[in-house]
């Protein structure tokens, strides 16, 4: 992909950041899971112990590390703590015991979570004048490449399959993230919120009840997220007479959409009313593949295959509109000068689902079958329906607070 006109500047930092790193990202999600019970040493049971413990921490730092980002600044914030999320990546190195592992991994999470809320405000405060929502669709798309590209390099350690191999990809993800750290450190410096009103509570988002009500909608919308990594291969073994290989085809297929039609899917959503209708058609896009995923259990191999090639192309373009819309209501009914936590709250969805989805949708589709899809097929239906009145509640209570209305984001 070439860099056209609005990567130059700021853009073009962001874009080459979130390359490195998620290139970085993709090597290590690739090569851990092996690492640490091959090499290191660890049982599958601590392995799945030690980073649900880390997740967790990693799941309540979106708030209070968007927060340091507003009142310290967000470019200082989020390089400190990717350099941060490198060292503890470099200290995995190291480990050879279980709880040093768990301690190391929970700073892990914790820094790597911070940082991602820390960019979150960060983006907003350095593209001001500039077509923001359009930027995040490539940040999403330069993410897939970088994560693709990296699981590629990953796939050679393991075919390698030595602790040196694995070592070096360790040490390649540590890298990203100073990479990405010293590419953010060209950005502009991003301003510094006011003092707090007297009176006004240190984390305003947690006492924001319509937001947090948009966070949660979005949480359920993100269910998507473990479908195809997850659920789809299991599915397809158990439940379909589909090849297997027929996964790593759809998860290519959706990798392939998203850098080839995300920025053009996005270009439409550029205010609160487009990124209504897009939650409206995700949920219904996302309720049509869900049907077609339970259309393909028990069916010939054939009829199966053609089942699962169009839900998961519903999948994408659910996913698609529903990210797009996500990027306009997530900032735009954000007070200016609390980006950094509401950010945090708004993006701790990702975590909870990445942490708690795989276990709930594996009891839930593939243990119950055809009537769990129809249930989560509903769920994102109402998902999409219920953001409408939702965005009309945070509307209501920032005309309220005398909050003026942020100028469409342009695209």
């Amino acid at each position: 992909m070439k860099f056209g006109s609005i990567e130059r500047g700021p853009g073009r930092m962001l874009l080459l950041g979130t390359l490195a790193n998620s290139f970085g990202n993709g090597v290590f999600l690739t090569v851990s899971v092996l690492y640490f019970t091959r090499i290191a040493g660890f049982s599958p049971t601590q392995l799945g112990l030690g980073l649900s413990i880390a997740g967790i921490a990693g799941l309540f730092a979106g708030v209070p590390f968007g927060h340091l980002a507003d009142r310290k600044g967000a470019r200082g914030t989020t390089v400190v703590l990717l350099m941060l999320a490198g060292l503890a990546t470099t200290a995995y190195l190291a480990t050879d015991s279980f709880p040093l592992f768990v301690v190391i991994a929970t700073f892990y999470a914790t820094f790597d979570r911070g940082a991602h809320a820390a960019r979150q405000a960060l983006i907003p405060a350095v593209l001001s004048g500039e077509k923001l929502v359009l930027v995040r669709a490539r940040i999403r798309v330069f993410t897939n490449l970088g994560i693709s590209a990296g699981a590629g390099l990953g796939g050679l350690a393991l075919l390698w399959d030595t602790r040196a191999s694995y070592l070096l990809m360790f040490a390649i993800n540590a890298l990203s993230f100073v990479v990405c750290g010293l590419l953010f450190l060209r950005l502009p410096a991003a301003p510094v919120a006011a003092d707090r009103a007297p009176g006004e509570p240190r984390l305003a988002v947690l006492r924001d009840r319509p937001y947090a009500l948009l966070a949660l909608i979005n949480m359920v919308m993100l269910l998507y997220i473990p479908i195809l990594g997850v659920i789809m291969p299991l599915w397809i073994s158990l439940h379909t007479d589909a090849p297997r290989s027929l996964t790593a085809v759809l998860l290519l297929l959706n990798t392939l959409s998203v850098v080839a039609l995300q920025v053009r899917v996005t270009k439409k959503i550029d205010s609160l009313e487009p990124a209504i209708r897009s939650f409206r058609t995700a949920g219904l896009v996302l309720l049509a593949s869900c049907l077609a995923f339970a259309l393909s259990a028990d069916r010939g191999g054939v009829a199966a295959t053609a089942a699962l090639v169009v839900a998961a192309a519903l999948h994408v373009y659910g996913e698609m509109v529903q990210s797009a819309g996500s990027w306009v209501i997530g900032y735009e009914l954000a007070p200016a000068d609390k980006q950094g936590q509401y950010q945090g709250l708004f993006n701790t969805g990702i975590a909870a689902v990445q942490m708690f989805g795989p276990v709930s949708l594996t009891l839930l589709l593939v243990d119950w079958g055809t009537p769990g899809w129809l249930v989560l097929g509903g769920v994102f239906l109402a998902g999409g329906l219920l953001m409408a009145p939702a965005v009309r509640w945070a509307q209501g209570r920032r005309a309220t607070a005398g909050e003026t209305d942020p100028a469409p984001l342009a695209v």
